[in-house]
């Protein structure tokens, strides 16, 4: 046996506990006798739908071809990025040009490519919390120093320029995600504009998560692509519901480009060729996504109502998440293991998303199919004002 080998700072990366619960949902679901309610699915982040229909049709000719699915070039297929450039002036009425698009392996495997790109080991990346756990494992396992400032429902879960004008020493860069995962909260166009325009001036680097986008129920969101200096990261995922295909986007500062393709030929080489043909398809599936995105407001809608009267949550702009506060003293591991042992709903306990507060938190995905979510709110409401774990 050998001893005293190394293990690298990588190795003690914190779980991302969520897939802790979707394993036990999924064991629940198995263990479920015949004619029990079915487990509901509420823990995880995913559309209920498959792909779009002409994502799925392009893959399939691709196939029937016998096409070369190979390796693309290293920032994706020229046509890909021409047609995200295109959706940037058809949505955003925004000019940006197929050259500093970077197709990405997901969303997931943009951040590592930015995080290298943009800081060194010991730098300091600043955060709001709640907040997406693979910002802070990526930056820790990377070397970087994830600074987490705890925001609440009074700036709507978001950072300010406030809270980044108090951090002393200040940060090299900041993550923020607008529509935000868990608490669906957006940047305002007017804040987003003020906290880019901070950023620009005392050369902090932005990044911006805007997986979400496409996913709101009122303002469109507005996007970080026109500031100078900022990195936007999107996805296939969400609003396309390409999830397990496993294909994203940023759009680069210029002087970022050549930088971000040398690290994707020797990290990934290139995104998936099949996934990169099908994302380029579902650009053209608006109708059929647009109805999801209808279903995910109604399944809202309906949640909301459903909450027992002790638990808050403030309601959601964007994405497909509630965040729900439990109040002070309560434990969301234990409430998600009762809903899941005694009422079949999966849920996130909110530990993930913030480690101080988060033991009081439950994030609720609406994402799933429509008629999933009203059973949920039904049973929901079964549990009256408050619940005993007794």
């Amino acid at each position: 046996m050998a001893l005293g080998l190394k293990l690298g700072r990588g190795a003690a990366t914190p779980p991302f506990r969520v897939m802790d619960v979707i394993a036990a949902a999924n064991a629940a679901e198995r263990a479920r006798p015949p004619g029990a309610p079915r487990i509901l699915r509420l823990e995880v982040g995913q559309p209920g739908a498959g792909a779009p229909t002409g994502a799925r049709e392009a893959a399939a000719a691709a196939l029937r071809r016998q096409d070369t699915l190979g390796y693309t070039e290293a920032l994706g297929r020229p046509s890909l990025r021409a047609r995200i450039a295109r959706h940037y002036a058809e949505h955003y009425g925004l000019t940006v040009s197929a050259d500093r698009i970077a197709v990405t392996g997901g969303a997931s495997g943009a951040f590592p490519l930015a995080f290298l790109a943009c800081f060194d080991a010991g730098d300091r990346v600043a955060l709001a919390a709640p907040y997406y756990p693979p910002y802070a494992n990526t930056l820790a396992a990377l070397g970087m120093t994830p600074v987490v400032i705890p925001c609440g429902p009074e700036t709507r879960y978001q950072l300010t320029v406030a809270h980044l004008a108090a951090l002393r020493p200040r940060p090299q860069g900041v993550v923020i995600a607008s529509p935000a995962n868990p608490a669906g909260t957006m940047l305002h166009p007017n804040e987003l504009v003020e906290l880019a325009e901070y950023c620009a001036a005392h050369g902090i680097r932005l990044i911006s998560d805007e997986i979400y986008h496409g996913l709101t129920y009122g303002e469109v969101a507005a996007t970080a692509a026109m500031h100078d200096g900022a990195v936007v990261v999107n996805s296939f995922s969400k609003y396309f519901c390409l999830t397990g295909w496993r294909v994203g986007w940023m759009v680069l500062p210029e002087p970022l480009v050549r930088p971000i393709e040398r690290l994707a030929q020797n990290l990934t080489i290139s995104a998936s060729h099949i996934a990169q043909v099908a994302a380029e398809a579902a650009f053209d599936d608006g109708v059929e996504l647009n109805a999801h995105v209808a279903r995910y407001h109604r399944s809202r809608d309906r949640l909301l109502t459903a909450l027992p009267k002790s638990w808050r949550a403030a309601t959601p702009e964007g994405a497909f998440y509630l965040y729900v506060d439990l109040g002070p003293g309560t434990d969301s591991a234990a409430v998600a293991q009762y809903l899941l042992a005694h009422h079949g709903i999966a849920v996130a306990p909110g530990m993930d998303f913030d480690a101080d507060r988060g033991h009081h938190y439950l994030r609720l995905s609406y994402a799933g199919a429509e008629d999933a979510m009203a059973e949920a709110a039904t049973r929901l409401a079964g549990l009256g004002d408050t619940i005993s774990l007794d």
